[in-house]
């Protein structure tokens, strides 16, 4: 199940920072994906590499939480390596049940 998604990092609408879980949002290069969910995996960034978050969300929207990563990433191009398919794509009732969930899928990454 190795996918390998590459792009450069773009203005998303922020609110991954507002609840405490920044993404970058890739504006990509490949135009085959794994289904819409949430996975495990690894992205690359000048020469470093973070264990990170990836959402594949509706209309191939590609974000990805890098864990430590606290520097302004637009315009850095980002390789992300998916391993591990979490669970699936889906909109929550209220904001605490998803920041609960992130954590909890975070803890898996």
């Amino acid at each position: 199940m190795p996918y390998i998604i590459s792009g450069k990092v773009i203005k998303g609408d922020g609110y991954g920072r507002k609840i405490g879980f920044p993404t970058v949002n890739l504006e990509v290069e490949e135009s085959e994906f794994p289904p819409e969910g949430i996975y495990t995996g690894k992205a690359e960034m000048e020469g470093k590499t973070y264990r990170a978050g990836i959402v594949i969300g509706p209309h191939a929207k590609i974000e990805a939480h890098l864990i430590g990563y606290r520097d302004n990433a637009y315009g850095k191009k980002v390789v992300l390596h998916i391993n591990k398919f979490l669970r699936e794509y889906r909109k929550f009732n209220t904001e605490e049940e998803l920041i609960t969930q992130i954590k909890k899928d975070l803890d898996s990454c």
